[in-house]
């Protein structure tokens, strides 16, 4: 490969990268939620409450996050 081709072999990277953002994303999160359906016997009222808190704001930071992935690919587009 010339040094003339790095920048077109780069921007097809780029470009494989855009078109499956949304897919290795759903694929991260689908990951993540499998290890967060791991459950712990016997525990603590209060564990299961602060583990629903950290489930929650997880969600949203996620859901935020897939979001904001979202409107960047579409505004690069």
């Amino acid at each position: 490969m010339m040094d003339e081709d790095l920048p077109e072999e780069v921007k097809k990277c780029l470009d494989i990268l855009e078109e499956n953002i949304d897919m290795l994303a759903n694929l991260e999160y689908n990951l993540d939620d499998e290890k967060e359906d791991e459950l712990t016997p016997n525990m603590e009222l209060h564990n299961l409450y602060d583990m629903t808190e950290d489930v929650s704001e997880s969600t949203k930071l996620k859901r935020a996050e897939s979001n904001f992935t979202r409107r960047q690919s579409e505004n690069s587009s």
